[in-house]
């Protein structure tokens, strides 16, 4: 692979620059997650036997790849964020192929560690070069496109599922196995075909912590527990309550996943034209609303298809959360972008290292206690939005510093 200024990045086909290679991975990483994904809570019922605290374990594992993201750091010290940004996809895909091989407790956390290192690694770095190879003026409507991208790759997975599922009769491993293999092998191709592209800001080796990114931080850590209370549950709730089957829940996230691909570039825009502050209060106030209604479900028995409507909206609202980025990249020094990147990754996480095991228990005696609790964190958020500026700029990154005060 050879080296090439960002700079000069417009003198390759179209297929080659940069946006192509975020496109492309942003295509090829969903197939193996949401595959992981669309099967687990069928997978982890019908085969491995879990109950809720065991999911809660699960997840709790798989995060810790995200806790330790702040370890990226010391790998770009040797390895280029591109070059990991790729190897750690190419293990996010052998991991998803191996998962069906391991159908006990012990088996599932070992293959789910490993594949969360290559996902959490992967994102970590991709997020930093989205930030790096993006212009600023641009860069809302891009990761609308590239959500958008992502959301389509993810439709496709699970349209295959629901379309073969049961016509073929599949098992979980041969899924598995096609889903991991392809993604493996569309990193493999993105590390031949593409150049090493060179960003004009060399970035700081080290951990970086500034004061004046102290918002952007609480709003990865509040964003980070709200997350992972849906992720883990949410999904969980529509097996265990309503026994979805596997062509079903994802049925249900195909819908998702197409109204998804509809509405991320136009959530992208929006946010370019009305700015990060007031796509945060639209974001964190909706889902205050939704997880309300979630803990609604167990008091007055709404039914399946409340459920499912719920659980679209709620997607709907997290596409906002590109505004956290896209404050961020305002907001930074240049050479900030990659470590800080790791430490938001590690500070986004370290709730959900402990939320889903802890809160896996509490589902068992009141699952109305975790939506509210979500619903609580929701409200923090919708607070702390309301302290980024409309225009932030370094120097100005929350309300409380005057716009021309002297950047830490």
């Amino acid at each position: 692979m050879r080296t090439l200024p960002l700079s000069e990045a417009r003198s390759l086909p179209a297929w080659r620059r940069p946006p192509a290679l975020l496109m492309l991975m942003a295509f090829a990483m969903p197939v193996a997650f949401a595959t992981w994904s669309a099967l687990l809570n069928n997978f982890t019922i019908e085969v491995a036997g879990f109950d809720g605290a065991d999911i809660g374990w699960l997840h709790t594992v798989r995060e810790i790849p995200g806790f330790l993201a702040i370890g990226v750091i010391a790998i770009i010290l040797f390895v280029r964020e591109q070059v990991l940004a790729l190897i750690s996809l190419g293990v996010l895909g052998v991991a998803t192929a191996l998962t069906a091989q391991f159908p006990s407790l012990a088996g599932l956390l070992t293959i789910t560690l490993l594949s969360s290192i290559g996902f959490h690694y992967y994102e970590t770095v991709n997020q930093s070069l989205q930030l790096q190879w993006l212009p600023k003026d641009r860069a809302p409507r891009m990761l609308g496109i590239l959500l958008s991208v992502g959301s389509g790759a993810t439709l496709l997975a699970y349209g295959l599922i629901v379309l073969t599922w049961r016509a073929f009769d599949l098992s979980y491993d041969l899924v598995y196995w096609v889903a991991g293999g392809f993604t493996a092998c569309m990193a493999l191709a993105a590390f031949l075909l593409f150049p090493q592209f060179e960003s004009p800001h060399p970035q700081t080796k080290r951990m970086v912590l500034r004061r004046r990114y102290w918002l952007y931080y609480a709003l990865q850590f509040m964003s980070g527990a709200r997350r992972q209370i849906f992720v883990v549950f949410a999904g969980f709730m529509m097996v265990e309550r309503y026994g979805l089957d596997v062509h079903q829940v994802t049925a249900l996230f195909m819908a998702t996943l197409a109204i998804n691909m509809v509405s991320a570039p136009l959530v992208g825009r929006a946010v370019g034209f009305f700015g990060e502050r007031a796509a945060l209060i639209i974001e964190y106030g909706g889902l205050t609303g939704v997880f309300l209604l979630y803990a609604g479900l167990y008091w007055f028995d709404w039914g399946v298809w409340v459920a499912g409507l719920l659980y679209v909206v709620n997607h709907i609202f997290f596409s906002l959360a590109l505004a956290i980025k896209t404050y961020f990249q305002k907001i930074a020094d240049p050479g900030d972008i990659a470590p800080t990147a790791a430490v938001a990754f590690t500070i986004n996480h370290i709730a959900a290292v402990f939320l889903p095991a802890s809160l896996g228990y509490l589902w068992l005696t009141s699952p109305v206690s975790v939506y509210l609790l979500a619903a609580g964190m929701a409200g923090i958020s919708l607070l702390l939005s309301t302290l980024v500026p409309r225009h932030p700029v370094p120097g100005h990154e929350t309300i409380l510093a005057p716009p021309l005060a002297v950047a830490e």
